[in-house]
């Protein structure tokens, strides 16, 4: 079944591609809008618009999908999705914004349950599930690297007024994908017959479940203060232009596409909690870096700048460490429904993170985004040991 994957890996890296790019524009749209004289606090809800309808059609979803395939449904996503991105460019007022990022987050919903349910569905090993899932999840990291180069380059050239003509290159990756999917032979677990999803439910409230999610949670909830408001820290913090707020953000993808991309080919040869602490500490040791540049050398230091991105090395292999980790002990039935409450709780921790940032910089704070960023960090590290601990008393017994 891993000799199938590997010929089915590559419409689901351009999948995560595509996702990645629709969803992570959120930077690029945050900039171009505030300029137009939108407020941050509207620009803040705007991410709930994409974040509020993946959690609330997850559970949904999971019927939806055992009744058509994943396949099937994966496909239908990524249509909507190619649709969505030919239309954009011809809308300009503010609801319509609101309403694309709330199809794009229903449809990421039901694309994230698929990838995750065909990989569950070939793997069953634990350490070849983190590696093949840091796989696919890498190419998350290069959509927020081409969405931040490329549109970049697109706003800083003559042609800028049409910038939003960049998303018909996603329509065109769409159709791609959705060719290759529809080629790709791909097995299917047989789902679970006259069971109600919420009843269901009731089998994910173990305290070690109980705490992942909340690992998930902020692990998303620091991630988001990365991706989507580190663009506009650098513009209105170091004073550097939109095109190199945009590119300097590229290079938290890159870093973010090689730490998934080296956990993926090295995670076989340490324990996955072991390999987890030890990112998360490095994690720390750069943030209080910054924090010391910032408080006692100048705080508009062009350090940070190059410093920042480099986070991305270390945390980027915790969101598919942590999933791959709990979703080799589900049940392959049941790892549709569960997958949905990994959306779920990403969603949330990346729709709140967005509204706190969005206070932060319309209360003009933007000396504190370095502390909030370590704080946060704190908070993800003292849940994920309570997890890891919880765990291992589990296995003990």
């Amino acid at each position: 079944m891993t000799a199938k994957l590997s010929k089915i890996s590559l419409p689901l890296k351009l999948t995560f591609l595509i996702f990645s790019m629709v969803l992570n524009c959120m930077g690029l749209i945050i900039l171009q809008l505030a300029d137009d004289n939108i407020t941050y606090g509207e620009l803040g809800f705007l991410e709930s618009f994409k974040d509020l309808p993946i959690a609330f059609i997850s559970l949904f979803a999971v019927g939806f999908i055992n009744k058509t395939g994943s396949k099937k449904a994966l496909i239908l996503a990524l249509t909507i999705v190619g649709l969505c991105s030919c239309l954009l460019p011809f809308m300009a007022d503010f609801w319509f914004y609101k309403l694309w990022f709330a199809i794009i987050g229903a449809c990421f919903a039901i694309g994230k349950i698929c990838v995750f349910g065909i990989i569950r569905n070939n793997i069953s090993d634990e350490k070849s599930l983190a590696k093949t899932m840091n796989s696919v999840e890498a190419s998350f990291m290069i959509g927020i690297f081409v969405v931040n180069t490329g549109f970049g380059w697109l706003i800083s050239s003559q042609y800028s007024e049409f910038w939003k003509f960049g998303f018909l290159m996603i329509a065109v990756l769409s159709a791609i994908t959705i060719f290759l999917l529809s080629k790709a032979d791909i097995s299917e677990s047989k789902p679970l017959e006259n069971k109600n999803v919420f009843s269901e439910l009731s089998g994910f409230t173990t305290p070690s479940i109980a705490l992942f999610l909340g690992v998930v949670f902020f692990i998303v909830f620091v991630e988001q203060g990365f991706n989507s408001w580190l663009p506009s820290f650098y513009k209105n913090h170091l004073n550097v232009n939109s095109f190199f707020a945009l590119q300097a953000t590229s290079f938290l993808s890159l870093f973010s596409y090689a730490g998934r991309t080296v956990t993926a080919n090295i995670i076989r040869r340490f324990e996955l909690s072991k390999y987890y602490i030890t990112c998360m500490s490095l994690i720390f040791a750069l943030l209080l870096i910054i924090l010391g540049i910032q408080y006692f050398d100048s705080k508009d230091s062009r350090m940070i700048l190059f410093l920042f991105p480099v986070v991305g090395l270390f945390l980027s292999p915790l969101y598919p460490v942590i999933n791959s980790r709990m979703i080799a002990q589900v049940d392959k039935e049941k790892v549709n429904l569960f997958t949905s409450l990994i959306v779920i709780f990403s969603s949330l921790g990346s729709s709140v993170s967005s509204i706190i940032m969005a206070i932060l910089f319309g209360k003009q704070l933007l000396n504190y985004y370095p502390l909030y960023i370590l704080f946060s960090v704190s908070l993800l590290f003292v849940i994920s040991l309570m997890y890891f601990n919880v765990s291992k008393r589990k296995y003990r017994k």
